[in-house]
Formats: structure tokens, C-alpha cells, sequence
């Protein structure tokens, strides 16, 4: 399935709007993996085990759309916006919100 940010896809025409569709997904680090990122905070550098948190979420977000969207027959998804905000105590987990048009193509 085409997933785009953009409304249209170049080369297709969108023949049917669907609706809109959404996924969130709420993903958190364990305790070990909270203190070794203070610890790259005070440090400086990436945090890799957020990094790949960040794209396990993202990953299993665009897939829950990307069912959502199959439900409802659509071939592609158009205007794709992913959302972040953080959640719980401390903010120590992570919300991540994607949306989209459900749309069929040809």
C-alpha cells in the first residue's frame, strides 16, 4: 500500500476518498533505558535505544493505519501526518498519533 504525505500521487488517480483513518500507538522505555539517556543528556550524543523505540512506534503505527485503511478498500493513503507527545509520569512514555485519507487509486 502507498502511504504519502503528500494529497495526491504522481502518476495515480485518487478515484475514491474513503475517510479519514488513524492509529496511536503509546510505547515507553524500561527504567534501565530511562537512566542511560539522562545519563547521554548530561553527556551529550543520541540516545539509540530511544531511536529505535521511535521507530518500532512509528513502524507499528503505519501498519495499524495502513489495516485501517485496508478495511475500508482503499489502495493508498494520502496527506499521512505523524504527532508525538509525551505521556505518564516524567514523560517517560511516548504517544505517537498518525492519521491520514483512506483512498483507492488507478
Amino acid at each position: 500500500m502507498i502511504h504519502t504525505t503528500t494529497p495526491s500521487i504522481e502518476g495515480k488517480k485518487i478515484t475514491q476518498y474513503l475517510g479519514i483513518v488513524n492509529a496511536d500507538v503509546i510505547i515507553g522505555a524500561n527504567i534501565f533505558s530511562d537512566i542511560f539517556a539522562s545519563v547521554r543528556d548530561i553527556v551529550g550524543g543520541r540516545s539509540a535505544t530511544y531511536e529505535k523505540k521511535l521507530s518500532e512506534g512509528k513502524a507499528i503505527a503505519l501498519q495499524e493505519l495502513e489495516d485501517e485503511a485496508q478495511r475500508l478498500g482503499a489502495t493508498a493513503v494520502v496527506g499521512v501526518d505523524f504527532d508525538y507527545e509525551t505521556v505518564g509520569g516524567k514523560g517517560s512514555m511516548l504517544m505517537i498519533s498518525v492519521s491520514g485519507t483512506a483512498v483507492r487509486v488507478e
